[in-house]
């Protein structure tokens, strides 16, 4: 079984904003909505596993009844770190699911992940056992310690910007996370990171810049024209 555990535990302090931006409205729908279905449409995915905020558990099993995500099987309280709350899904998923399920996490709040960006993690992981989306880095780089000045750019060929889907087995995420409390490896900022830290190595399924993860502002105002873009299309 394929089980995308999509986060959505946020509080969304960057945009400044009064409710998280997984559940601000565009086009009619809430964000977290936008991204369910882009695994409820996929044939490949066989359930959802959410992961938000204990006080907003009610409202996105109402979201979803509304949409028709009849994939949704499970909605659990996340934690206080994106960690923490990615452990909590692989809880309950231990509840449900095989030691040999594949679990895809991925951002509630990058909502225009693509068909192809899911099956190409899936394909990913069938061949090497993981699979991280990702994006070879375009611009130039530079490292800084004060934040405003450089003397030392890092090749632009060996960098890549790491996006979600991660896809790992279920039972790879459950030892990840049972070494990270042996180890006291805390608040690691992805799944990707904390295998890192575990010593795995990274493999890499397709990224896009149209996967982007909805932080800023500018952000949001980018995924408005996109999804505005898009529904023109349907409507032709």
């Amino acid at each position: 079984m394929n089980i995308a555990l999509l986060t959505a535990a946020g509080v969304g302090t960057r945009m400044n904003l009064e409710i998280p931006k997984q559940f601000l409205y565009i086009e009619g729908k809430p964000v977290i909505i936008h991204t369910m279905e882009a695994f409820q449409r996929h044939p490949q995915i066989d359930a959802i596993i959410v992961v938000t905020l204990e006080a907003w558990i009610d409202t996105v099993r109402a979201y979803a009844e509304k949409s028709h995500i009849s994939k949704l099987q499970w909605i659990v309280s996340g934690g206080a770190s994106g960690q923490e709350s990615i452990l909590k899904g692989i809880e309950e998923l231990k509840k449900h699911c095989q030691d040999s399920d594949v679990v895809i996490v991925h951002d509630g709040n990058r909502p225009f992940v693509s068909g192809e960006i899911i099956s190409d993690s899936l394909a990913t992981y069938r061949e090497y056992g993981s699979a991280v989306a990702a994006m070879p880095c375009v611009e130039a780089i530079f490292r800084s310690e004060n934040g405003n000045s450089s003397n030392e750019s890092i090749p632009r060929e060996q960098l890549f910007r790491t996006q979600t889907p991660h896809t790992y087995s279920l039972e790879k995420m459950v030892w990840a996370h049972e070494q990270a409390e042996k180890r006291q490896i805390f608040n690691t900022t992805a799944t990707c990171v904390l295998m890192r830290n575990l010593g795995e190595t990274i493999y890499f399924s397709k990224g896009s810049e149209k996967n982007l993860k909805l932080t800023t502002q500018d952000d949001l105002d980018i995924f408005k024209a996109m999804l505005k873009k898009r529904l023109r299309k349907e409507e032709i």
